[in-house]
């Protein structure tokens, strides 16, 4: 169903590719949105290691919620931020691609620890997570994307 990597010599390993979607903030999260046009939006994630999900947070309404709710296919495009070989300009870069389903987490406990994990990927500082808990606990959307298939890959940008 899902199609293999092109340049098997560019693959990287599963392990790698749970390195970067655990180590990386950000990605792209793409949906089938109006009309059947791509949808892509710049998003932060959450890799939980326990279930092997990624998890996101987001406001209630929205294109991007519409788009989930007709349409449960996404992917996930998530990339480091390279290295340079001494003496080349060109950049290497890791990226990964995961393909899955995205569900709606209802339940209200796991929805506010999974924020808090995300939360940590940007600060330890506990004070302000508690606070912005408090404060936006109520009207956040978090939602999991269950992996179906996932490809990673090393490109030479040159």
């Amino acid at each position: 169903m899902f199609r293999d990597i092109v340049r098997k010599k560019q693959k990287i390993s599963e392990e790698d590719c749970i390195k970067i979607l655990t180590n990386e903030k950000r990605g792209v999260l793409s949906v089938i949105g109006d009309d059947g046009y791509p949808y892509g939006l710049p998003i932060n994630h959450y890799y939980n290691p326990e279930d092997g999900k990624l998890y996101f947070h987001s406001g209630k309404t929205g294109h991007k919620i519409d788009a989930m709710k007709a349409c449960s296919k996404a992917s996930f495009c998530v990339y480091d931020s390279g290295f340079q070989k001494d003496g080349h300009w060109a950049l290497n870069i890791s990226s990964v691609i995961v393909f899955g389903r995205i569900e709606f987490i209802d339940d209200f406990d796991k929805a506010i620890d999974i924020s808090r994990r995300l939360s940590y990927k940007f600060t330890d500082d506990e004070a302000y997570i508690e606070e912005e808990v408090k404060r936006f606990g109520a009207g956040v959307l978090v939602f999991a994307l269950t992996p179906e298939h996932i490809t990673g890959k090393l490109v030479n940008e040159a």
